[in-house]
């Protein structure tokens, strides 16, 4: 028997900085997870990450990240995708100071 599908979001890194991204349903790239499309079928999933991967010069590294829906949007169900959403760690600046995780 098959597994049942979990809600996902397509997920990437900007090609030019580097900055995690999120697919939104408008086909946007947005740097705040809870904007993003929030997938619960599992082939329109697949499709998306097509769509996703096809933007080559954009972004890098696309790929599936569960998420749950939250009461502002898509919310990360593990860890790495927590700590994506709060950019990288290594520096001062950016969303590590604005989310105060500095």
């Amino acid at each position: 028997m098959s597994r049942k599908f979990t809600p996902k979001v397509v997920t990437a890194n900007d090609l030019l900085d580097g900055d995690t991204i999120w697919l939104t349903e408008d086909d946007r790239w947005t740097r705040h997870m809870h904007e993003a499309e929030l997938i619960e079928d599992e082939a329109h999933a697949q499709i998306r990450l097509i769509f996703a991967e096809s933007q080559q010069s954009r972004i890098v590294g696309a790929y599936l990240a569960d998420a749950k829906a939250g009461p502002n949007g898509p919310e990360p169900v593990h860890f790495r995708e927590t700590f994506r959403t709060r950019g990288p760690s290594n520096y001062a600046h950016g969303k590590q100071v604005e989310i105060g995780n500095v």
